[in-house]
Order: structure tokens, then sequence, then C-alpha cells
């Protein structure tokens, strides 16, 4: 096959091991000698920017400049003698490897609250300090209710890692660029208008908006100022009248961009928002869960009314407009293309001679070739014992050579200019461990059966997370990750606020995209996901009912050869020969290389 990995870190994604845990030392040092000067007793990091973004720049890279963790949510709690770091269960494993266990211990999160660990740490009380740009109105009011009669305080401080980080990073200035409506959907004075509308109706005068994905969907705009994710970092003001003032570097946004935003879109440096927002007149309608507890803050010092209600655009932008899912199946097709150029060249190389690293280049390779813009997120390639580390990121410390017998989790996405996509595919190298097959064949079950499920409108993602679950279940296993989170349509990988999980009580409707991604592991030795993304759509009732289902936009093999096939039944049998029969039709034209060809017949072959 002709395909091969580019070499060397010319690429999308880097393969450093980010901060050094022998950095945390004098760094934990520095920053209880500033608490102390500042009379703050403990302090809070999290892995978050103003924005509340999955992914942050350098600049806000407080949690991992700290402590050496990188994943994607967390945060630490610092006190004179202690330091817990609070991840969930994707990131168990991975804190162990990146933090020193010397200072930092982990904590299981949301297991164990911040404020029940608090009071603990302190139990004679004390003062703790929060930056108010970096935690919402939410979990601010959460912390002080949870800390009620513990005699410990929450003080709004300035950010004191910033206090002692001396080489931080400039803000980024990634340009603005226009994204075609013919692929929105939707002009954006057409999205300004139904906007301003809903609040008019609401009988709101403006909405703040915090979240860049929220104002780069409502004024038909992407940028490039965070990786993976192709958002303007910003803050907006939108009033009934569909007018918005847009707080960002102004010199992200050329002529052209300008006369696109049109007049009604008025473009304010970052540091503008504090006075507009003391001018607004209320109700203004602001997103506890989202917005930074500074924005509450400052509306309030001002005596500006304020309705306390979700972003106005989160819903709309979850539901696909009929353009934007044309572009998700339209980038779903590319991608396949690329994906099934990697894992033929995967099948190609002899065990042993390749590594995780070779994996990921040859992907990202192959993404350049079908359009790509970026990734939509680091590729998650962990062979054997890495790949039970849920969100693992290869860097050249952990590279590691694929083996024989070895199970091998490859997790990616692009950015295309029409869509974004998300896929996880696990596959043998050799013959793994006889234990494998029984653990896939369960998660495969459970990916089908969401896939398969036809359910009453009006559901929403906690009601349908245990049909992804339950054949694991029955073997009293389980996964410690939600089954399913929102995509963007060229935006955001991760979309809130729609999840298909136990704790997302919002009702599931017609156009909204969720991954689909059951998965299972077995610390220091293998991990299993398999992942589609799915779309929302009606679904057939023989009497009548309002039902919806689900349409796969993923075209990628899953592999047969870690099926037990006595375990699936005749209906789960079926739908796998379907979607291959499917993915043959559709993605096979589009494929020149003989060879690949090749591997995609006998991977598409009935099972």
């Amino acid at each position: 096959m002709t395909h091969t990995a580019p070499q060397g870190d010319t690429g999308w994604q880097g393969f450093d091991a980010g901060a050094d845990p022998a950095q945390a030392a004098p760094r934990v040092a520095a920053l209880r000698a500033h608490m102390a000067a500042a009379g703050l007793d403990a302090v809070i990091v999290p892995r978050a920017d103003a924005y509340q973004g999955e992914y942050v720049a350098d600049c806000d890279a407080r949690l991992r400049w700290l402590t050496g963790f990188s994943g994607s949510a967390g945060f630490v709690i610092v006190t004179a003698d202690r330091a817990g770091v609070f991840i969930d269960g994707r990131y168990r494993v991975q804190v162990r490897a990146e933090t020193d266990p010397a200072i930092f211990t982990p904590v299981p999160w949301p297991e164990t609250s911040a404020a029940a660990w608090l009071r603990e740490a302190l139990p004679q009380g004390g003062v703790l300090g929060l930056d108010p740009w970096l935690h919402t109105r939410a979990e601010v009011e959460a912390m002080a209710r949870g800390l009620d009669g513990s005699g410990i305080a929450v003080r709004s401080v300035a950010n004191p890692v910033d206090a002692i980080w001396p080489d931080r990073p400039a803000a980024p200035q990634g340009a603005a660029r226009i994204h075609d409506a013919a692929l929105a959907g939707a002009t954006p004075a057409e999205r300004r208008e139904a906007i301003g509308q809903s609040l008019a109706q609401a009988g709101q005068g403006a909405a703040v908006l915090t979240a860049p994905d929220s104002i780069a969907w409502l004024l038909d705009i992407r940028g490039a100022d965070v990786p993976r994710n192709p958002v303007v970092q910003g803050f907006a003001i939108i009033d009934a009248q569909g007018g918005v003032d847009l707080f960002a570097s102004p010199a992200k946004f050329d002529a052209d961009l300008r006369e696109h935003l049109g007049k009604a879109v008025r473009i304010h440096p970052p540091e503008a928002l504090a006075a507009a927002l003391a001018r607004l007149p209320g109700p203004v309608r602001v997103d506890p869960d989202t917005a930074p507890e500074a924005v509450f803050a400052a509306l309030e010092s001002a005596d500006v009314a304020i309705v306390r209600g979700c972003d106005p655009v989160a819903l709309p932008k979850a539901r696909k407009t009929g353009a934007e899912l044309d572009g998700m199946r339209a980038a779903h097709r590319a991608d396949a293309v690329a994906m099934i150029r990697t894992l033929a060249w995967i099948d190609a190389q002899p065990p042993g001679t390749f590594t995780e690293i070779d994996v990921v280049r040859a992907l990202e390779s192959a993404r350049r070739a079908a359009g790509a813009r970026d990734l939509s997120f680091d590729t998650i390639c962990g062979s054997g014992p890495n790949g039970a580390i849920v969100h693992y990121r290869v860097t050249r410390a952990t590279d590691r050579t694929v083996r024989p017998g070895d199970v091998l989790l490859l997790d990616s996405g692009g950015q295309y200019p029409c869509g974004t996509t998300d896929v996880t595919r696990t596959m043998p190298v050799g013959r793994p461990d006889p234990s494998v097959r029984d653990a896939y064949t369960r998660v495969l079950q459970g990916m089908i059966a969401l896939s398969r499920l036809r359910f009453p409108r009006g559901l929403a993602g906690r009601d349908i997370d245990a049909v992804a679950r339950a054949p694991l279940w029955q073997a009293g296993m389980d996964y410690d990750h939600g089954t399913g989170h929102g995509v963007g349509a060229a935006l955001c990988v991760h979309e809130g606020p729609l999840r298909i999980s136990r704790r997302s009580d919002l009702a599931i409707e017609p156009g909204m995209i969720f991954s689909n991604e059951p998965g299972y592991y077995r610390e220091g030795a293998w991990g299993i996901r398999i992942e589609n993304l799915i779309a929302v759509e009606p679904a057939h009732s023989p009497d009548g009912r309002d039902l919806l289902g689900f349409e796969t936009l993923t075209l990628v093999p899953i592999d047969t050869r870690l099926i037990e096939p006595g375990m699936l039944s005749r209906a789960e049998i079926a739908w796998l020969d379907e979607y291959h029969a499917r993915v043959a039709a559709e993605i096979g034209p589009l494929i020149d290389e003989a060879g690949v060809r090749d591997w995609l017949a006998r991977a598409t072959a009935p099972l």
C-alpha cells in the first residue's frame, strides 16, 4: 500500500509531554507563598478558561502548568499542606501517570465534592480563593451551599496562578473567517433576528453570550484561537432587536468579515465588556451554567435585572438545519476514506514494526488528503495497556510499539469545512487474549442497541443511556464515561448542553447529533470503545405514535475479528451486515487504491 506516515512534528498534533511533573514542587511552593501573603487558606485551579470551553489556549492551561495533568476536565485545590486533583472516571489512570504523587492526591469526582473535601481539609474554617472568570455562577453557588456552616468563606480573587507564572503565553490572536451560509442553512441576519425575537417574546431586553461556539453559530463565523475548536474567543450581547455587540480583539476581523457581519454587529475590544454590562437595561438573560461568575457580579453591581436562563443559542444550535446535516454527511464520507486508508495501512504493517505515534501520523496524513482543516480533538491511539486510559494522548515518553496480541483503540476526528467527525474503532493485532472477545461483543451490542432504538419524543439522554450499557451490566461490567455527547456542525466536537448520560435531562429533538460510544477498559491490559455519530430523526410507528430514532452518520467498518458471533442475535447481525453493506456501497467508489479496496471488501463482508 502506498500510504505512509509523515515524519517529524510538523502536523496538527504534537507529541511533547507538556508540563513536567518534576516542576510541580517549586510551582506549588510559590503558589502557597502567594496564598499566605493574600490571606488565603485554599485556592481552586480549574481546567477552564473564561469561556468554559473544553480546549483552552496555552495561556489558560493553568492546571496543566501547575500539576502536569493534561486532561480536558478536572481541577486542583491547594491548601497549606494538601493538594487534591479532582478527576472523573475518564482520567483516573492518566492522572497518576502525569502528576507527582508526593505532592498531589487524586480525588474521585463527582463522587467526592470540592466542598466535602474542603470541610475535611480545613476543619477550623478559612478562606477559599477563586477566579470569578473561571467558575460559573452555578459552580460558585454549589460551592457556597456545600460549605454552608463550615466556617469557610469563598472570596473572588485575581488569578493566583497568573501571579506566579513568569512566562505565561500571550492570549491567542487567530484570524476569524466567514462560514458559508450555504453550509449553515441560514444567514447571520436570519439567526440574529430569530434569537432576538425569542428574547422579545420572553420579555427580555438582551442576553449575554459567553460560549464562543454560540457566537460562531449565531454570526456564521469561525476562528483559530484554540486548537481543534474553530471558534473566536470573545463574549457577545444580543438585544431583542437582533443587534449584537461583540467583545473580541478587533484585529481578528478583516474588512470582508466586517462586511459579512453587517452594521448590526458592533465589534469592541474585550476590556469594554464590563462597562457595556453596566449600561444594559434589564431584564438580561444570563446562563448560570455557562457564564462566568464575573459576568453576574458585574451586572449585579450595576443593579441590572437578571433573568437566569439557558443560553438562547444553545438549543437552536443543537437542532441542525438541513444544510448542516448535509454538510455533516459529506464530512463523514470524506473522513471514512481517511479512516479506511489508515485502518488498511495498520493491518498491512507487521506487528512490532510500528508505534502509536506512527498510527497518529498516518491518520493525520490521510485526513489532510481528504480535505480536513484540523483534527477535531487530539487523536487517542492506545495499544495494550494504553488503551485502558480513556482519553490517552501519546507522547514521545509514552509511545508504545504495537505488538502481537495487542488490542489497538483508535479514537479520532476531523474538522472539515462542511462538518465535524468523531469515530472510534478497536482492532486486534495478532491474537489478543480470549477475554477480549466477550467484552468487545458486549460493547458492540450496546452500540447497536442504541443505533436501532426508537423512543417517544420528549425523552432525555438519561432515559436512553442504559440501553447502551445493558449488555455490559448483564455481565457485571460498565464504563465510567457518558455514552454520548452532542457534536457541532463544523464546530466543537463536544457540544453542550446535550448528552446521552444519566445526568442529562434535556429533551432529545430531531436534528440533534450525538456520539454513540460505549466502552470497556481493563486497567493495565487493554481498552475497547466503538463509536459512531448519530443524528436524531423522526421514526416510523405503525400506530401513529410520535417516535424518534437515529440515522448513523459514520461510515467506517467495525472490526469483526473480535466478535463472538454466538453472542449476537439475528437482529444484531442483520444490523451489522446492513451497515457494512452501506459502507461498501457509499465509500467503496471513493477509494482508488486496489489494496485498500480489497481490504474494504474483506472488512465489510457479511458476518
